[in-house]
């Protein structure tokens, strides 16, 4: 198999179709992990207090339905760490396969969810162990999204590419905007609040479903078979990252947390 990659890879030719297929994937895969993440988001501020914690006050519903959602951050890092260690053990490709799935899963059964009315105290538990797998299945998307189109691509360009995970953020808010604001606009205040708002949710498997076609035409990233044909795979490599790069890992780390922190507060209340 990684002879065969290699030797695809080879090709000039098929190696800028692939690499525009990478690119793509990657925007793609982001697109649908920001659109779940985002409808959760608008869905805490607007129905999930209400629903799944109806015997708080109204502002104390939305505190706690606005702290389900902060419950994925929480488990983002442990995706990133998890997913990580997979990608570098098993390969890019599955890892980002497998993260696409577990949040458009975790997205779709949040809509089926019954309310607290339905089945009590059990509702808002599942809430959060929904938002927990999504939480840890970003987690593991970003990065390895950036990763894998970063390792195709062209020294020179590997810049450009690797940005077109990061161009899945807006477009997810904008998709989960309208989405959310159609079915808010169409039906009634009842009507959104009793089941139009799970409409959003559900439709998230058409997105998925677009989205594992792409990635599963994908060939795994060049960087990595050569890894792998050398037999240099690393046994734990968040132990070696740790060692070698602490600093870089830190920083790293507060960075990329700036940024996001700003723009959700924004986004979301």
């Amino acid at each position: 198999m990684a002879v065969r990659e290699d030797s695809a890879l080879s090709d000039p030719r098929h190696g800028d179709v692939h690499l525009r297929r990478v690119a793509t994937a990657s925007l793609i895969g982001t697109t649908i992990e920001f659109y779940d993440l985002f409808l959760y988001g608008l869905a805490a501020s607007l129905v999930f207090g209400p629903e799944f914690f109806p015997k708080a006050s109204p502002t104390a519903g939305s505190l706690v339905s606005l702290a389900t959602f902060g419950v994925g951050f929480i488990a983002r890092p442990f995706g990133g760490v998890l997913f990580g260690h997979f990608g570098d053990r098993l390969g890019r490709k599955r890892a980002l396969v497998v993260t696409l799935m577990l949040a458009g899963a975790s997205t779709f059964l949040t809509g089926l969810l019954p309310t607290y009315d339905q089945i009590g105290v059990l509702a808002p538990v599942l809430l959060v162990l929904l938002r927990l797998v999504q939480g840890v299945a970003i987690g593991g998307e970003w990065g390895g999204a950036v990763l894998l189109a970063m390792e195709h691509a062209p020294r020179a360009r590997r810049g450009l590419y690797s940005s077109f995970a990061q161009m899945g953020n807006p477009i997810g808010l904008v998709a989960a905007i309208v989405v959310l604001g159609l079915c808010n606009g169409v039906l009634s205040g009842t009507e959104f609040v009793a089941w139009g708002w799970r409409i959003p949710f559900l439709l998230s498997v058409v997105l998925v479903a677009v989205g594992l076609v792409v990635r599963l035409r994908l060939l795994e990233s060049p960087e990595f078979v050569q890894v792998r044909a050398a037999q240099q795979i690393v046994r734990l490599p968040v132990v070696s990252v740790l060692r070698r790069q602490p600093r870089a890992l830190v920083f790293g780390t507060l960075a990329a947390t700036a940024s996001p922190a700003i723009g959700l507060l924004v986004n979301v209340y």
